[in-house]
């Protein structure tokens, strides 16, 4: 069994798998992380994601739901941040509406940090690609590759894929970093993991099963651009959030 955790899941248009979604998560937290809580955030959709969401939360479970929204579309950072930041368990975790990455993978994220051993955990497809499913089209998977070497270039990061929708946080020690997040948009993992890595708190990458879905919101050649212009942009920005720790730590 997990700890109770805080689940958060950004919704941008997800009317049609959201529902299936909520369904598999409800399921699974009520099975395996009792007295869990459920945050959805409708990132101003213009389908009926909101009405879906509603929908499934009027029913009766074991999981609190909560349905937060944002209008108008203000990106998938700041729909994140807004659902970390409404977190009332010591642990939140958030991942992809699609479910890419199985949610019986969450143990291999929420559990190093219920051990102690780690504040951030965060899902990889880079560290063992035999785990991938369905690939991904292949300019969009080299293109990802090209973008997470950029990012340990500009950032010093050491990690191999920033951009896994399943991270998981010790709130004690991430919510500042979180409140102090400025980006909106799909390059927030990296600043996340950047202003992480410069208080000093204890991450570890790890690698997860993930399968590619069709109706990915990332649009290939203008998100890429402006996620780079993104990355620089932290390059830039020096700033520390102060922590107990002194020394950035690695956690394999």
């Amino acid at each position: 069994m997990l700890p109770p955790i805080s689940v958060v899941i950004p919704a941008f248009n997800e009317a049609v798998r959201i529902g299936d979604t909520l369904a598999t998560t409800i399921a699974y937290l009520e099975k395996e992380s009792l007295g869990s809580e459920l945050i959805v955030i409708n990132d101003g959709s213009t389908d009926s994601t909101g009405e879906v969401i509603r929908e499934v939360a009027a029913m009766p479970s074991a999981v609190a739901i909560r349905l937060l929204e944002n209008f108008p579309n203000r990106g998938k950072g700041a729909a994140v941040r807004t659902g970390l930041l409404s977190a009332t368990k010591p642990i939140a975790v958030f991942f992809d509406a699609d479910l890419s990455t199985p949610i019986d993978e969450l143990p291999k994220i929420v559990e190093p940090i219920a051990r102690g051993e780690v504040d951030i955990a965060f899902g990889s497809r880079a560290l063992n690609r035999k785990l991938i499913g369905n690939r991904q089209p292949w300019r969009r998977e080299q293109g990802g590759r090209v973008f997470n070497l950029l990012v340990r270039v500009a950032t010093g990061l050491p990690f191999w894929d920033t951009q896994c929708g399943f991270k998981a946080f010790r709130m004690e020690a991430c919510r500042q970093i979180i409140e102090a997040a400025k980006i909106i948009g799909f390059g927030f993992d990296v600043e996340l993991l950047l202003l992480a890595q410069r208080a000093g708190l204890r991450l570890r990458e790890i690698p997860v099963r993930w399968n590619h879905h069709e109706g990915s919101k990332v649009r290939f050649v203008h998100d890429s651009i402006r996620m780079l212009r993104e990355v620089l942009s932290l390059r830039a920005n020096n700033s520390v959030i102060p922590n107990e720790r002194e020394d950035p730590t690695v956690v394999k």
